[in-house]
């Protein structure tokens, strides 16, 4: 199963003929994953890498090669319209990498999503991993920019707020022989279009998914959220970490969405709120897979 996207998802790749967006797409042929479309207005008619035809827009991507997701590579004043064209296409997953989208443009692409069968991850994320059957796991679905190499096909889901950690769970659970089922990269912007609660729901209705790791940071209350809601219907094991303990009150992180604003959304407030909820925390972000299997009983 794993959640999302699995190894027949077709993708399609905004942004395709930009360094940034050409490299990561290059990286998710090489991955084995069923990238079929790119899409740069003006240049329709183009191929990438002498396999992907490109096209001026999403809707022409989409009717053409039966791409039912997107990622997001387009500059930050142009990538709210991005998402928004992908909506209006039909994309069913709608993967925003781009960091700095200003606030008010993000708020009408949240007021955008009520009304539509799209999902958003991101934006400012690293995306969405599942890997493949294949050596390294090749014939995965990567959409995004985690590396697609350090991923083990398994049964434990990773979803987390920072991509380097994200990576780092990963990368701890293939070194003790722990594959995963899917890894969602979820962002820190303050506004996005899918949270922690979103995630666990799916990894707790996932057959494949055995058991959770949960990535947050300071700023807002999702994690809390999240925990609350494992703590009375999610039965599998999870085990969390949150990022900028040492951080004082009223400091911003890397994340926008990573500002104390009050006692309650403290790396200390939401430890306790975790651990209270049954969830295993780790203290440093090396222990984030040994808390796993403390909790697992592995």
């Amino acid at each position: 199963m794993a959640i999302l996207i699995d190894e027949n998802t077709k993708i399609l790749v905004q942004g395709i003929t930009g360094s940034f967006g050409g490299r990561h797409a290059q990286l998710s042929l090489d991955y084995g994953t069923k990238l079929v479309a790119g899409v740069t207005p003006g240049k329709g008619g183009q191929k990438f890498s002498d396999t992907v035809p490109i096209f001026d827009t999403v809707s022409q991507a989409v009717n053409e090669t039966g791409a039912s997701a997107s990622a997001i590579f387009v500059p930050p004043p142009f990538a709210a319209d991005a998402i928004l064209e992908a909506m209006d296409a039909g994309v069913e997953l709608i993967v925003c990498i781009t960091e700095g989208i200003p606030v008010m443009d993000m708020m009408r692409v949240k007021s955008a999503l009520k009304d539509s069968k799209s999902r958003l991850v991101g934006p400012n994320c690293p995306g969405i991993v599942t890997p493949g059957l294949g050596e390294k796991s090749h014939g995965g679905c990567r959409i995004g920019i985690a590396p697609g190499y350090i991923h083990k096909r398994g049964n434990v889901g990773v979803v987390s707020r920072s991509g380097t950690l994200t990576y780092e769970a990963v990368f701890q659970l293939t070194q003790m022989g722990y594959g995963q089922s899917t890894c969602v990269g979820i962002g820190g912007d303050p506004i996005n279009g899918t949270n922690h609660l979103d995630v666990l729901k799916m990894f707790n209705d996932d057959d494949e998914t055995e058991a959770i790791i949960m990535i947050g940071e300071i700023g807002g209350n999702a994690e809390a959220e999240a925990a609350r809601w494992a703590k009375d219907n999610c039965k599998k094991p999870i085990a969390g970490f949150i990022a900028g303990a040492t951080a004082p009150p009223g400091r911003r992180m890397g994340h926008a969405g990573a500002i104390v604003g009050g006692e309650d959304d403290t790396a200390e407030a939401k430890k306790k709120i975790l651990a209270e909820c049954g969830i295993g925390v780790a203290e440093t972000p090396s222990d984030m897979a040994k808390t796993l299997m403390e909790v697992w009983g592995k």
